[in-house]
């Protein structure tokens, strides 16, 4: 008999001429959902039973009974059911019928009357384990001669398929990476025009949340800090407001001193409401435990829940030292502005601010806010049309659109992907005037 896979329901056969021994034993396994219990009263009527279900998992049989015996019967269902696992019911003085059985019959156990029927039921469920394990056997050994007769006709042109797989795979593990990147990339522009959106609606500077990632990613990369934890920080930085989205403007132009019970209330929700917001994406959750704790302190009397120290997220802490910089920057420039901050933060720092991420943040500052005279560009700021860009161009001025939406940072270098997005924004809202530019020095120069 030729069995491709094994059966969900098994099959066990009993016989026996005491109908009440059958009857005792169907019972017990009645619970047992993936067994079917057939049963014949003589060898003769097992024998008909196993023409008709020649698929039998295990066959349990009486020794002693009238015109054959169970060992006979045994040895006859072997032509008919050979896979079958077969046991023998018999007595305890019946131990050389026993082992005419197993002789004969090709029994794989006995058991004796009386039975523990816990025994009984585990005895039969290792026989049918066994007999499934005999049928998946014999897939798996189709299996093999079947691939192995596949891997025959494959050798005659192996070179030829193994390079129109390698290629295959090659195109698909480019295209994968291909599309791997425009996600990447369609993520993070997603996550700029968030942040632009935030610094519309709040009472931060067109480019607030651009300047405080931009510090906060070259203090990470001062740190060591892997890439992925860079990038979430980077996103963190860009959507560290977007909490005040929702609260009245005439709040966000207060300082907290000024504000009443609840108007503070209100706005020291923001923070919460910021990890809320972009908690259902969850490529962001991690971003949003650090919106959740940017406005906590290092002494712990910051909020929302007033933690202090090393318990306060380290991406968090790296953006309330870049957040507090730019904002005390707001609307000023120059060597005096950049210097009274840099004295605020030292004040602050144990304080409101992380001690060990002052040096770091001080050198950041510097380069982005103000650059001395011997790191000048020596370029000449230029005014260029859309159809003179050119990669490898900074920006000196930040690129706004039309209504005033900030586009692209004062800062950023040009690269073809770039300039395809400029083109896109004079055609969806197009800016006032061309875009200011000078040639970006490369590293050594």
């Amino acid at each position: 008999m030729t069995i491709e896979a094994t059966q969900e329901t098994s099959k066990i056969l009993l016989v026996d001429d005491e109908e009440n021994i059958t009857r005792a034993i169907s019972r017990l396994l009645m619970e047992e959902e993936d067994l079917d219990v057939l049963t014949a009263s003589s060898g003769d009527d097992g024998l008909e039973l196993l023409r008709r279900h020649p698929d039998v998992a295990l066959i349990l049989s009486d020794q002693r009974m009238p015109g054959m015996s169970g060992a006979e019967f045994l040895e006859l269902s072997r032509g008919i059911a050979p896979e079958a696992v077969r046991m023998v019911l018999t007595g305890y003085a019946d131990i050389s019928l026993v082992i005419d059985a197993i002789n004969k019959g090709g029994a794989a156990r006995y058991i004796t009357k009386p039975w523990d029927d816990g025994m009984l039921v585990q005895t039969i469920r290792d026989g049918v384990k066994q007999f499934r394990l005999i049928l998946e056997n014999q897939r798996l050994s189709a299996l093999v001669q079947k691939q192995n007769e596949e891997l025959k006709e494959w050798n005659s042109n192996l070179k030829q398929k193994v390079m129109e797989h390698t290629v295959t795979i090659r195109k698909q593990n480019e295209d994968l990476a291909e599309k791997n990147r425009q996600i990447g990339e369609s993520f993070k522009g997603i996550i700029s025009a968030f942040s632009r959106l935030v610094e519309l609606c709040g009472r931060s500077s067109r480019s607030h949340s651009r300047n405080v990632a931009t510090m906060a990613i070259g203090i990470a990369k001062d740190l060591g800090l892997s890439e992925k934890e860079q990038e979430m920080i980077q996103t963190a930085a860009l959507l560290h407001d977007i909490g005040e989205i929702g609260i009245p403007a005439a709040i966000l132009e207060m300082k907290m001193s000024a504000m009443s019970p609840e108007e503070e209330r209100v706005y020291l929700q923001h923070a919460v409401r910021g990890q809320t917001a972009i908690d259902a994406v969850e490529g962001l959750r991690e971003v949003g435990v650090l919106i959740r704790h940017h406005h906590e302190h290092f002494d712990g009397s910051g909020f929302p829940e007033g933690i202090a120290g090393e318990a306060i997220p380290l991406g968090a802490r790296i953006i309330a030292i870049a957040d507090f910089i730019d904002r005390e920057m707001a609307n000023q420039s120059g060597e005096i502005a950049l210097n009274m901050t840099l004295s605020k933060v030292l004040n602050q720092q144990g304080l409101q601010l992380d001690p060990t991420l002052v040096k770091h943040a001080k050198r950041y500052a510097r380069y982005q806010y103000f650059a001395p005279t011997g790191k000048q560009r020596d370029d000449v700021e230029r005014e260029y049309q859309v159809s003179e860009l050119t990669s490898g161009l900074q920006l000196t001025r930040n690129f706004q659109s039309g209504t005033g939406l900030l586009l692209l940072a004062k800062g950023t270098i040009l690269d073809w992907h770039k300039i395809d997005a400029i083109k896109r924004y004079y055609q969806i809202d197009p800016p006032q005037g061309g875009i200011f530019a000078i040639t970006a020095r490369q590293d050594g120069d």
